[in-house]
């Protein structure tokens, strides 16, 4: 069966009125909207899932924290019915493992338990900066090795950059759902992104869901520019 891979629109900003604009414009032309750290902080959890307009929202907090304080974060969000949720993968299987248990022990919540998508090596690190970190062995080694212990402990999918897709499809096959930011049309500024690919490239490689940010909200026309980026996926 064909891979199919779509677009998360991600719209980094503190600003409702701004985010909700962006959120309008390219809803027919994405899958989903990410929301992060950056507008929860600002606005609070209900309304980035109002800000989503009907779209599937990847609330993307990363959690990383003892696994009881976790649990009862992934709980808290639940009835907020976010579409994918991330923790980071370094946490440990004991964190993933309370996550997850979280999310499936509810019977409310059971029929539209998010996806839970463990963040592997940020986009913006590289090996020099793992290095600094006491991390050796490079990127590669790292999101497989963390890569590995998620999805054993129970996550659904691995947030990676593009430069990692094969090696995770090579070790781990089709199981992980990969989530891809670090994705840049052609022509585009790497702002802080490292390991950077476009998104005909990352689809190829076997991403299932690629994450654009400013290529898009930077754009002088955001509709048009999701839209290019959504015809790419399907050359």
């Amino acid at each position: 069966m064909e891979r199919v891979t779509r677009l998360i629109a991600a719209l980094d900003t503190a600003d409702q009125c701004q985010a909700a604009a962006w959120a309008e414009a390219v809803a027919p032309h994405v899958d989903a909207i990410k929301l992060g750290l950056e507008f929860t902080c600002a606005q609070g959890v209900a309304e980035a899932c109002r800000t989503a307009a009907g779209s599937p929202l990847f609330l993307d907090l990363k959690l990383h924290d003892i696994p009881n304080t976790v649990a009862a974060a992934v709980r808290a969000l639940l009835p907020h019915a976010p579409a994918m949720l991330t923790v980071h993968a370094q946490g440990g299987a004991a964190m993933i493992q309370a996550a997850r248990h979280a999310m499936s022990g509810d019977d409310r919540h059971k029929a539209a338990r998010p996806l839970l998508l463990a963040v592997t090596v940020l986009t913006s690190l590289d090996a020099a900066a793992l290095h600094d970190t006491g991390i050796a062995g490079g990127t590669r080694q790292q999101v497989l090795r963390l890569g590995r212990l998620a999805m054993q402990a129970g996550a659904d999918g691995l947030v990676c950059s593009p430069h990692e897709i094969a090696v995770l499809r090579d070790a781990l096959g089709d199981a992980p759902v990969l989530v891809v930011p670090g994705v840049r049309p052609l022509g585009a500024q790497p702002d802080d992104q490292r390991r950077v690919m476009t998104p005909a490239a990352a689809a190829h490689a076997g991403a299932d869901w690629i994450v654009v940010g400013r290529p898009i909200t930077r754009a002088m026309d955001p509709a048009a520019a999701a839209a290019a980026i959504k015809a790419e996926l399907h050359l």
